[in-house]
């Protein structure tokens, strides 16, 4: 399957396109204070997160965010991908795989996003 930017889709988990306020900090703390974004896409593997403000490949980062539900998700990641494009190229931003998040926070993802890929 390709999506309309012709990329291939090989994702191992349903995704589906949300808008959560996101809290995103370096893992090491090198970074002074937070960031907010918004997600584009999220599944419970991971999420890209559309920024200006760009973090390496391989960057392990905490993040926080809030689900409609009000139920807080806490994660660490690891930036596996950089989208540098704006405008109508594209969303600048951040593919970020999830490697700790707790059986709940999976699960409330999941369930968030199985909802919004079915109307």
């Amino acid at each position: 399957m390709t999506t309309p930017s012709g990329r291939s889709n090989l994702r191992r988990h349903v995704r589906s396109a949300v808008e959560l306020p996101v809290t995103v900090a370096d893992a090491n703390n090198s970074v002074d204070g937070h960031i907010q974004f918004d997600t584009q896409d999220l599944s419970e593997g991971g999420a890209f997160v559309r920024s200006d403000l760009l973090f390496e490949v391989g960057e392990e980062l905490s993040l926080t965010f809030g689900l409609p539900d009000g139920k807080q998700v806490k994660a660490r990641g690891r930036v596996v991908r950089v989208a540098r494009e704006t405008g109508d190229e594209g969303v600048a931003g951040m593919g970020i795989e999830f490697l700790d998040l707790s059986d709940a926070d999976r699960d409330a993802i999941l369930a968030l996003v199985t909802r919004g890929s079915h109307g």
